[in-house]
């Protein structure tokens, strides 16, 4: 579990599911990140992400003065379908209701931090569609920078989807991440 000021970083509870649906399955919040998902490709996920272990994969965002769940985020090895195959990446959602407070932010130094505590990684990435604005511009308020050499084609998507071309964001570890 990680602690600031507004929030808690913990495992996905059961009675998170719900909420974590909700954030999954809106076309608004899925716009740039990709096709909206049943209740169980909701489930998978959760699951995939358990499978990580208890240091890897990806945290309910609490809100710690009445525990909504207001996100998602975490850490896990970047896949091997991508150009930063086996390295730490990071990620995250924000429930639309609770966008613009700064939440994501929060959440996402912090988890950083703590990926730099308690890994050897000389590196944690982002990975995004190259359309996603929101998302690159939180990556840039982290301090990490654009790499174009690793930009590529997702092949979670067709190449025709407006989604397939990915950037990629790199914090190397000798830089501090903002908060």
């Amino acid at each position: 579990m990680i602690l600031t000021e507004r929030l808690i970083l913990r495992p996905p509870q059961p009675a998170d599911r719900a909420a974590i649906h909700a954030m999954w399955a809106d076309p608004v919040a899925m716009a740039d990140l990709g096709p909206v998902n049943t209740a169980e490709q909701t489930d998978a996920a959760l699951a995939r992400h358990a499978s990580y272990g208890p240091d890897l994969g990806y945290r309910a965002v609490v809100r710690r003065v009445d525990d909504a769940v207001v996100g998602f985020c975490g850490l896990k090895i970047a896949g091997d379908d991508t150009p930063v195959a086996g390295e730490l990446e990071c990620g995250w959602m924000i429930a639309r209701a609770h966008w613009r407070r700064g939440y994501a932010l929060e959440a996402m130094a912090a988890l950083l931090d703590w990926g730099w505590a308690n890994t050897a990684a000389p590196r944690i990435v982002a990975i995004t569609a190259q359309r996603n604005a929101k998302s690159r511009g939180m990556m840039e308020r982290l301090g990490m920078t654009h790499r174009p050499a690793l930009d590529f084609v997702h092949p979670r998507f067709a190449s025709d989807d407006p989604l397939a071309p990915a950037v990629i964001y790199v914090l190397d570890r000798q830089q501090p991440a903002l908060g």
